[in-house]
């Protein structure tokens, strides 16, 4: 099995080391439009070869696009022409139905992805996947081994995907020890506001909202305890992956911000009259959240 990883941050890179070392693949290719990155990734053996995208698409059995949005979904239909032009048939006849080579994402958001590709006569070639798992930093330095382990795996759609297709996706995230989860597209952008999307907004406005406050930077450090840390850790992720993912998913994070400013202004309601009873039920509600998240 030929992988080749369009984009070798962490979790592209991520992905290509344990593909490699648990013997699904056994060559990785890797696409990385950076120089300095792409240099990185070979140099520290992400990858057995940086090559160009085309060529990338023609060699491999699964082309993985670890891109952001925003260029997965502009990538996304050049992979299934490249399918279609490697059979020589555009689709016609049987020629979707003989190719067995496969393309899957790992976006943070699917509708605008699938609705991309809807009707290309290749489109059976597409799993459309998201691996729940990743950490603030970027770049292919931040790849690690190990990372999707027991993590959940989001696959969307797939009965708009070839069974073969999906079986075979199945198989590299079985390899990966993640645990996979069948939804549409749009349910999937849906939840990811909620579990994922808002936890990044909510920690981008806090750094600001500290930074702002707080001219001099040394006390942030000094007085900083893990709650704060961990609270505004997502705030170091990388602007050119979520810009695209909250322009995606922008109805959806709207809906989702505006519940989250409806609670902020009942804890600062409950806490400018001195209703220590409205902030201990608000609080108490909220604690509710450890039956999900222990």
């Amino acid at each position: 099995m030929t992988v080749g990883i369009v984009g070798l941050g962490l979790i592209g890179g991520s992905m290509a080391i344990d593909l490699k070392r648990r013997g699904f693949a056994s060559l990785v290719l890797g696409v990385e439009s950076d120089p300095v990155n792409a240099a990185a990734a070979e140099k520290i053996g992400l990858v057995d070869k940086v090559v160009s995208f085309g060529e990338c698409v023609r060699k491999s059995d699964i082309t993985v696009l670890a891109v952001p949005v925003g260029t997965a979904v502009r990538m996304l239909p050049e992979v299934l022409d490249l399918f279609a032009a490697e059979s020589g048939t555009e689709g016609r006849g049987r020629g979707a139905d003989s190719c067995r080579k496969i393309v899957i994402d790992v976006c943070s958001t699917k509708e605008a992805l699938v609705k991309a590709v809807h009707y290309h006569p290749f489109r059976g070639r597409y799993v459309a996947t998201h691996p729940m798992a990743g950490t603030e930093y970027s770049g292919p330095w931040a790849a690690m081994p190990g990372l999707f382990d027991g993590r959940a795996c989001i696959i969307c759609d797939s009965h708009e995907s070839a069974p073969s297709a999906v079986r075979t996706v199945g198989e590299l995230y079985d390899v990966l020890n993640m645990r996979q989860i069948f939804m549409d597209s749009a349910s999937h952008d849906v939840h990811t506001a909620y579990v994922s999307h808002i936890s990044h907004v909510t920690s981008f406005a806090l750094a600001l909202t500290v930074l702002d406050k707080e001219k001099d930077e040394k006390h942030i450090f000094d007085l900083a305890s893990g709650g704060f840390s961990s609270t505004v850790r997502l705030a170091k992720s990388n602007a050119d992956m979520w810009v695209p993912i909250l322009s995606q998913n922008r109805d959806n994070v709207l809906q989702v911000i505006d519940t989250y400013i409806d609670r902020m202004r009942q804890f600062r309601e409950a806490i400018a009259d001195d209703d220590e009873s409205s902030v201990r039920s608000l609080i108490e509600d909220a604690n509710r959240i450890k039956r999900i998240i222990r």
